[in-house]
C-alpha cells in the first residue's frame, strides 16, 4: 500500500482487513483513538512496533515511557511535531 493510499484509508470508518498491525495502529491513531491504537501497539513484537509504542506515548505526554520505547526501537526519541512523526513512521512503514 502507498502511503497516499493508507492516508485515504485513514478516513474510512475502519481499516482495510489486510492492513499490517503497524499500520492498523497508525490508523486507529489518525481517527483519534488512541486507545485503540496503543492496544494494537501493545501486541506487536518488533521494532516498528516499539517505534509506534513510542510515538503514541510521546503523543499522550509520558516522555519516560516514549523514551524506553524509542530505545526499543532502536531510536533516538524524535524532534520533530508529532504530526511529522506520524507521517515519517507512516511513510516508512508503506516503503516511501
Amino acid at each position: 500500500m502507498s502511503i497516499d493510499e493508507f492516508v485515504k484509508a485513514c478516513a474510512k470508518p475502519a481499516p482495510p482487513q489486510s492492513l499490517p498491525e503497524p499500520l492498523q495502529a497508525l490508523f486507529w491513531d489518525a481517527r483519534g483513538d488512541w486507545k485503540q491504537a496503543h492496544a494494537v501497539a501493545q501486541q506487536i513484537e518488533t521494532a516498528a512496533g516499539s517505534l509506534i509504542h513510542a510515538y503514541l506515548h510521546r503523543k499522550e505526554g509520558d516522555l519516560g515511557n516514549a523514551g524506553y520505547w524509542y530505545g526499543r526501537a532502536g531510536r533516538p526519541v524524535f524532534s520533530g511535531s508529532l504530526a511529522e512523526e506520524w507521517n515519517a513512521i507512516a511513510a516508512e512503514l508503506c516503503g516511501a
